[in-house]
């Protein structure tokens, strides 16, 4: 990260139009490797507006990228809380943030995107979480409790220690919204999440976000829900495509689909707005492509989970492989980190 007296001229031009420098106000614990970072404008300014379920890319001066949920109630608009969990085995994003971002910090983050929004046709809203994945969720809890629309929550860790925003979601409990289970790392001990979502009551929608294990779990007890009933955000690609099978994943949190990892085949991108054509081999990217051609783009996770790289198409037909992108954007957009081509051309306005 970096502190604002180290920006030049340049590289505040370099955050461009949909980049934002917040101030750290305040750093929280949360839980065992867990803290709550508060930013707001430098300025005191109010902060571009967002919606339960969104998150923010926190930019990183070496170039790397790593994305956040916000977990504070939408209706605040001079602040954005989102929450770290330390990844010993990660990528290194955690572990920089815990150790160099301090109170009074000056970061670069991006504009609010929401993937995994609250259907506001929705009559009843099943929350489920799993470790980390409480940020989202608590944000939903958050709205949920302000327009007075009913809820559960169902929040699964592995102990009283591990779990953020206990204290929050401990008072839920006591009125009969919410429900802890700590299993210990015994799932046997943990909530019985096949029971819970045997039968699907009509007008209920469910939300849910956490860990591979868990997610499996929740996808293969709901498969019988509704289409357009489930909603869930993936942290990391499901192991099943990843390996080239089948899994059930989300459109931008709005209809479910079974999408196949297909063989890639050779096809060429044409940059409209630079006048060149290349070719994209069957085992590279777009972006890997664009970037051997001197064409920077940004990009963070480079498995279609984050929106970073979205670019709009102008022909062609797109071969989509992300995993946040419903129906109608992608008539327009595509992820290049992970998307092909399904025809010999696309075209992409860069």
């Amino acid at each position: 990260m970096t502190e604002a007296r180290e920006l030049s001229p340049e590289e505040l031009q370099r955050l461009g139009p949909d980049r934002l420098l917040v101030r750290v106000q305040s750093i929280a614990y949360l839980a065992e490797n867990v803290n709550a970072y508060e930013v707001v404008s430098p300025c005191g300014a109010d902060l571009p507006a967002f919606a339960a379920g969104s998150h923010i890319d926190v930019f990183f001066r070496d170039g790397r990228i790593r994305q956040y949920s916000l977990c504070n109630n939408p209706r605040e608009r001079r602040r954005y809380e989102f929450a770290v969990q330390r990844e010993i085995s990660g990528r290194g994003g955690s572990k920089a943030i815990f150790e160099r971002v301090h109170v009074g910090r000056i970061l670069a983050i991006s504009r609010p995107r929401n993937y995994f929004p609250l259907d506001a046709g929705g009559a009843r809203s099943l929350l489920l979480a799993g470790g980390i994945g409480i940020t989202p969720i608590i944000a939903m809890v958050r709205t949920l409790l302000d327009e007075g629309r009913p809820f559960r929550l169902y929040y699964c860790t592995r102990s009283r220690d591990r779990t953020a925003f206990f204290e929050e979601i401990e008072a839920l409990a006591a009125r009969g919204l919410a429900w802890l289970y700590h299993d210990q790392g015994d799932p046997a001990r943990g909530l019985d999440i096949a029971g819970l979502l045997r039968q699907h009551e009509a007008g209920t929608h469910l939300y849910y976000c956490g860990p591979q294990g868990f997610m499996r779990a929740v996808a293969q007890a709901s498969s019988d829900w509704p289409q357009g009933a489930v909603h869930f955000e993936h942290f990391s690609p499901p192991d099943a495509v990843a390996a080239g099978g089948t899994a059930r994943i989300s459109s931008g949190g709005l209809s479910d689909r079974d999408v196949e990892a297909e063989v890639s085949v050779e096809f060429q991108v044409k940059l409209a707005r630079l006048g060149r054509t290349l070719d994209v081999p069957d085992d590279k990217s777009i972006v890997q492509v664009l970037r051997e051609n001197g064409v920077e783009v940004a990009t963070s996770c480079e498995s279609g989970l984050c929106g970073t790289c979205r670019t709009r198409y102008l022909e062609g037909v797109p071969d989509h492989r992300d995993y946040i992108l419903n129906d109608e954007e992608r008539r327009s957009d595509i992820l290049i980190c992970c998307s092909r081509a399904k025809s010999p051309l696309l075209v992409l306005d860069l």
